[in-house]
């Protein structure tokens, strides 16, 4: 810990802990019978270009897309009420339907 402590810099040796255990729960290192951690040989970061870091989380990027055009479908029944053009809802709903699920499905997707 303490080695990894100096080398990155952190402020203790429990703040690397820490960090190694998330790396763990990842799967990206792996803990031996002696609590030694061991880098993966193999890891799949694709999935990790799906995601975005806000706010310390990683995030869906789908998710951006998926309010934006609820919004705008939300926006446009607002002002034109009573006027809706059905056609209109029906294509701002199935958008918006399509881009909730995919995020719900990369969401349940991820390994950690």
């Amino acid at each position: 810990m303490r080695e990894l402590q100096r080398a990155l810099g952190f402020s203790s040796p429990s703040v690397a802990h820490h960090h190694l255990e998330k790396l763990r729960e990842m799967g990206l290192v792996s803990r031996d019978e002696g609590n030694r951690y061991l880098a993966q040989e193999k890891v799949d970061v694709g999935m990790l270009r799906m995601f975005v870091l806000l706010g310390g989380r990683l995030i869906p990027r789908m998710i951006f897309y998926a309010v934006f055009i609820t919004a705008l479908l939300a926006l446009y029944v607002a002002q034109s009420f009573p006027d809706v053009n059905l056609h209109a809802v029906a294509l701002g709903g199935f958008s918006s339907l399509f881009l909730w699920i995919e995020t719900l499905r990369i969401w349940r997707h991820r390994s950690w």
